[in-house]
């Protein structure tokens, strides 16, 4: 116990780690991944750079010619130098405006190319998580990230930037002149510096948590606002409209007082900079009119060191603002940066094999698998289809079924044992390779809000259009789609395919599956919610794209399984019974038949039988 005690007190005092350290190691690292997106552009930034300089050390001029008119052309009274003075100041204001117009220009495109090669990093790298990824988090939080998160940073590194490096480089150029022009009253003024720069540290850490938080609350909104939208008929049916405004009303609330704390902090820091700032102006009008009345400045030194004291309590005043919102940019990045970082538990392993054309021969040798550790859905689960064999998965609800299937084009790892397909192990394969020969006909079909052909097109880009119309001949599509879509195949779905039928979904789905061609199929149960007169186009449709391939069926009806050539009954993550339907039915016992009677039953009081 004691030990322990002692290492905490040591790590408090001595920690690297620890506290105000930590924190700016973190900040520099984030500035260090943003910068990294600049520095392929870094040729535009020095473009930039070179011309802000120009731009602000013309700026600059203004002071020492205000100078020269106060102990020069207003005490001699001479108008041609005052002409000179006009003149020469008109042709620095448009140089001046000609470098600043190309600083902001290129400054502003390699923000906004930066900002683009984040937004496309982004969504490349979720194209790369596993599923696991996507049940772990809600679409309304990870397209907070890309939408909400990734403003936040293009304010940082676009007008922001500009704005930084302009009151940077203007603090830089006149605390230079004014010691230049009297050393002794700009050693009074820089007593304020420290104590500014530890208000600004101190309140900006504030800031950057506030604004988590804020990022986080939107992410929540976010989530609820899709998950209403997507599912407005339930909400409808069940008359939740006034529920789902509270839920949502409640997070945009927690958003509010987050925000308002955030504004809190930022309203104290702005103002008691600018307080500092302009006080030290007061202190300069009454030393520099002391060093008048000394004899060592001039009047127009006072008035020109005036301006330039002007000139750095506008950029410190400025600064304080542009800090906290940096601040709040770095949690922001720090959201998003996260999920650059999260790591797929599927992807490809180094020197895996390109899988050949297969086949079609799928074994699961001793499998198991569970979501977590705690909960395993398979457990010891072998059998072995052969290829162009149908096989049939059926069991209660929770069985295990569909998490099966899932295993076959590796959308999980197995926690134990393998699956093969045509003898190599998925684990050890290109993932892309073992997918290309894979289709999904899923019970909920979803489509891309796009046209028809597009939608088809997905299932192999570089087909033909003869290809395509063939596919959506063989899988009943063709004819609705001349006749009865306005545009044919150029009419566009909706989103998720909302302006088809539900038969018509799936036979769009059917045609994309049989234009990809491939080796192994996996149905989960493609006419479960179909009408008669749909589900007979569907099954004719689906019995065109089963033939030849190894074709994994879920059935919810058992109807739907009497021709499969292999039937497994899953209960429990294990595999109860396996067989042909005729051998299935000959154990009185089996949970098969027990099923099959079930349903028979209800088929036949459904009936009226």
């Amino acid at each position: 116990m004691t030990f322990r005690i002692r290492r905490i007190g040591r790590s408090h005092e001595a920690d690297p780690d620890s506290g105000a350290a930590r924190i700016n190691r973190e900040s520099l690292g984030l500035y260090r991944r943003i910068l990294g997106y600049v520095r392929p552009y870094r040729r535009w930034m020095v473009i930039s750079i070179i011309a802000l300089l120009f731009s602000v050390a013309l700026g600059l001029i203004l002071p020492l010619v205000v100078r020269n008119l106060v102990d020069v052309v207003l005490i001699d009274n001479n108008l041609q130098q005052l002409n000179q003075l006009a003149a020469g100041l008109f042709v620095v204001f448009i140089v001046q405006a000609i470098f600043s117009f190309a600083h902001r220009l290129t400054l502003a495109y390699v923000g906004e190319r930066a900002i683009a090669d984040i937004r496309i990093r982004a969504f490349s790298h979720l194209q790369t998580l596993s599923l696991r990824f996507y049940a772990d988090r809600r679409t309304g939080e990870i397209v907070s990230r890309l939408t909400n998160d990734v403003s936040l940073l293009q304010e940082a590194i676009t007008s922001n930037l500009v704005a930084l490096l302009r009151q940077a480089l203007t603090l830089a150029g006149a605390g230079v002149l004014l010691f230049v022009l009297n050393w002794r009253l700009t050693l009074v003024i820089l007593t304020g510096i420290p104590i500014i720069t530890l208000i600004m540290v101190a309140l900006g850490r504030r800031i950057r948590g506030a604004s988590t938080i804020v990022q986080d609350n939107l992410a929540e909104a976010a989530s609820i606002l899709e998950e209403s939208i997507g599912g407005i008929r339930i909400v409808k049916s069940f008359t939740r409209e006034a529920h789902e405004i509270q839920r949502f009303s409640q997070r945009v609330n927690e958003t509010f007082a987050a925000a308002m704390e955030r504004a809190r902090i930022a309203s104290v820091l702005g103002p008691f900079i600018g307080f500092l700032a302009f006080a030290s102006i007061t202190i300069t009008l009454w030393f520099g009119s002391y060093e008048v009345i000394q004899g060592r400045l001039t009047a127009g030194g006072l008035v020109a060191y005036l301006v330039y004291t002007m000139l750095v309590a506008s950029p410190i005043a400025s600064l304080a603002g542009l800090y906290a919102q940096f601040q709040s940019a770095l949690g922001a990045a720090e959201r998003l940066f996260s999920l650059l970082d999260t790591t797929s538990d599927v992807e490809t392993r180094p020197g895996a094999l390109q899988l050949p054309s297969v086949s079609g021969e799928v074994v699961f040798n001793d499998v198991s698998f569970g979501y977590t550790a705690e909960l395993p859905v398979l457990c010891e689960v072998s059998f072995r289809a052969t290829p162009g064999q149908v096989v049939a998965l059926v069991g209660p609800s929770g069985a295990g079924k569909s998490t099966l299937v899932n295993l076959i084009p590796r959308f999980y790892d197995v926690t134990k044992g393998r699956v093969t397909v045509d003898g190599y192990d998925v684990r050890e394969v290109d993932l892309t390779s073992l997918r290309a020969q894979i289709g999904l006909v899923p019970q909920e079909t979803i489509l891309f809000s796009d046209t028809v052909e597009a939608n088809i097109r997905y299932g192999r880009l570089d087909a033909s259009t003869a290809e395509l119309e063939a596919a959506a001949r063989a899988a009943n599509a063709h004819q609705f789609i001349v006749q009865d879509l306005p545009q044919g195949y150029q009419t566009r779905v909706g989103e998720r395919g909302v302006k088809l039928s539900g038969g018509q979904r799936q036979r769009v789905a059917i045609a994309r599956a049989l234009l990809k061609d491939p080796r192994i199929l996996i149905l989960d149960e493609a006419t479960s919610s179909l009408d008669s007169a749909s589900e007979s186009l569907v099954q004719q449709a689906l019995e065109r794209l089963m033939a030849g391939r190894t074709s994994f069926v879920i059935a919810h009806r058992l109807s739907t399984v009497l021709n499969a050539d292999w039937i497994l009954v899953l209960d429990r993550g294990r595999v109860a019974e396996q067989g042909a339907h005729t051998q299935l039915l000959q154990n009185p016992g089996g949970l098969y038949r027990h099923l099959y009677e079930m349903q028979f039953a209800e088929a036949r009081e459904a009936a009226g039988v």
